[in-house]
């Protein structure tokens, strides 16, 4: 029998730098290299915001400013055997605006860039990944959301 974990916070990072987003590939699970948007697991006690902004930091050495909580939404990865945990993550997903630096793959990433919104669809990504992106690129062109 396959057991659920409890559920386990994570963030993401939506970065723009104009018409460009800024993405990573993953070097571990789940969805090990693959390309996403920054983010992970919130430590504990930590806040939010300030998890977004240290998981973007951390893999990739850009520093930005949050604009808006895009979506939260859950994600399952299923265990290997039916012995093993699966695991359910609570994505909270900001969207953000480049201030500084060059993206170097750091801590989980093992490759990271800005690639143009033109270009996402040669690019093999989670449809839930392209969704919040889409999204997060609306909200900044339409002036919406500057609650952080």
């Amino acid at each position: 029998m396959t057991h659920l974990s409890n559920p386990i916070p994570a963030v993401g990072c939506i970065c723009f730098r104009d018409d460009e987003v800024l993405l990573v590939r993953r070097g571990k699970a789940p969805r090990a290299g693959e390309w996403s948007i920054p983010g992970g697991r919130v430590e504990p006690g930590e806040p939010v915001r300030d998890a977004v902004l240290r998981e973007l930091q951390e893999e990739t050495g850009v520093r930005a400013e949050l604009v808006a909580l895009v979506d939260v939404s859950d994600a399952g990865f299923d265990g290997k055997d039916e012995e093993e945990v699966a695991v359910h993550y609570v994505l909270i997903d900001y969207v953000a605006r480049w201030i500084s630096g060059e993206p170097i793959a750091g801590d989980d990433a093992i490759d990271t860039r800005f690639v143009k919104l033109s270009e996402l669809e040669g690019i093999e990504l989670w449809d839930e990944t392209r969704r919040v992106i889409i999204k997060g690129y609306e909200m900044i062109q339409q002036g919406n959301g500057e609650d952080c």
